[in-house]
């Protein structure tokens, strides 16, 4: 038996902060086990000379001791059916303890295709997990992330996603050593043709929604698409970027890629500004993650309100073009 094996979801040779996540709680899941903590690349040949390097790298710096790079031409770009196959192949090459990957989309996608590929159970969206002894404990979230489900784990081979932002990412601590970087040929059929990433359209340039220290939402408080304009002044003034309610994308106010929640985007800013946002559950999903909230709102008994660590009860019209006129005002003064 080996380590607990990671796989690294990246992005064209950009490891997810999710999988950086998945590595630290490997490294705890690992000590309980005694074995090593290890990662599990996929890419082409042309990925890794552009980026492999970059790749061993980061997973060295958040403990893996090994790095095993899956090569094939089918695994240029992200493909559920090709990562799928190059997992299997992978436990082939190796016997890891366990695997786990991040519960972001790719992720939790991929390793549904090992599980039902080896006709194995998955635990997906963990928050903590007790290896020491059988069968394993695992608390992980639940509808939607309203409740915490306790439960046992007892495979031959443990299959796991942690959800995301539920660990810190925190990097070994003292000097860093390299990684061994072992390859292994994953057997990848023409079949995985059918899901593989043509091509790409860019909505955003720069630090993204779900990367932002600093997001201010609007839900239907708002009032209108013309509305936003106040709170993308006062995103810009805090470099950060706008999110919304799914309220606001039935509207058709905004975009969908500017949705925060279960089946938008899942955020973990610095502070999160909810601006006339109710606080449905599935929006709170994708919010609980923000180290700081304020919420602005008319109504004292909303759940946004009444969850967010900070509450401004006032129309956020007055509020929100208040804020920005400070923030100003501070930035003028002389020192």
């Amino acid at each position: 038996m080996s380590g607990v094996a990671v796989l690294i979801d990246h992005d064209r040779g950009v490891p997810s902060g999710g999988a950086l996540e998945a590595l630290t709680a490997a490294r705890a899941l690992a000590c309980d086990l005694g074995v090593a903590t290890e990662a599990v690349v996929l890419g082409d040949v042309t990925l890794f000379e552009s980026h492999g390097a970059e790749l061993t790298a980061a997973c060295a710096a958040y403990g893996a001791t090994t790095v095993h790079c899956g090569r094939h031409e089918l695994l240029a770009d992200y493909g559920p059916d090709a990562w799928g196959a190059a997992l299997t192949s992978f436990l082939d090459a190796s016997q890891p303890a366990a695997v786990v990957a991040a519960g972001t989309d790719r992720g939790a996608e991929a390793m549904a295709q090992l599980a039902a590929r080896i006709d194995l159970p998955l635990v997906a969206n963990c928050v903590s997990v007790s290896a020491g002894g059988e069968p394993w404990q695992i608390t992980r979230i639940q509808w939607g992330g309203s409740l915490l489900e306790d439960v046992t784990l007892d495979t031959t081979l443990p299959l796991l996603t942690y959800a995301q932002h539920a660990i810190e990412a925190e990097q070994v601590p003292g000097d860093v050593v390299a990684s061994e970087v072992v390859d292994f040929e994953p057997e990848v059929g023409a079949e995985a043709r059918r899901t593989l990433v043509r091509d790409r359209v860019t909505l955003t340039e720069g630090i993204t929604l779900s990367t932002s220290p600093v997001v201010v939402s609007g839900g239907r408080g708002v009032g209108s698409a013309e509305g936003f304009a106040q709170l993308e002044e006062l995103a810009e003034l805090l470099g950060g970027r706008v999110g919304c309610s799914r309220a606001v994308t039935n509207n058709g106010w905004r975009n969908h890629a500017d949705q925060v929640g279960q089946t938008g985007t899942r955020i973990a800013p610095q502070i999160y500004i909810a601006c006339g946002i109710s606080g449905a559950i599935q929006h709170w999903v994708g919010a609980m993650g923000s180290k700081n909230i304020l919420a602005i709102n008319i109504d004292p008994e909303a759940n946004m309100v009444t969850k967010a660590g900070y509450a401004v009860i006032a129309d956020l019209h007055e509020v929100v073009p208040a804020i920005s006129d400070e923030i100003r005002r501070r930035r003028d003064r002389p020192s």
